[in-house]
């Protein structure tokens, strides 16, 4: 039976275009997509990869815990 793990991707659009991908879990793990679908699909090619290793080294995978996403603004007065 498989083993299914659960992680959060965060997706920043790029200026130049398409959308630079980043799990917070697994700081190995750093893809890019054109579109956030291509996007979304190079993460879980690269977080396959990333568990693969960790299993085949021993290493811990990592239990993802619900996350929250927030962000903050600021305004810097010069």
């Amino acid at each position: 039976m498989p083993r299914e793990y659960n992680f959060t991707v965060v997706l920043e659009r790029q200026q130049e275009g398409g959308f630079l991908v980043l799990v917070p879990a697994l700081p190995e793990v750093v893809t890019f997509g054109e579109t956030e679908k291509e996007a979304l699909a190079q993460a879980e090619d690269a977080i396959r990869l990333a568990v693969g290793y960790r299993e085949d080294q021993g290493e811990p995978i990592p239990q993802q815990e619900e996350s929250r996403l927030r962000q903050v603004k600021i305004a810097i007065h010069s």
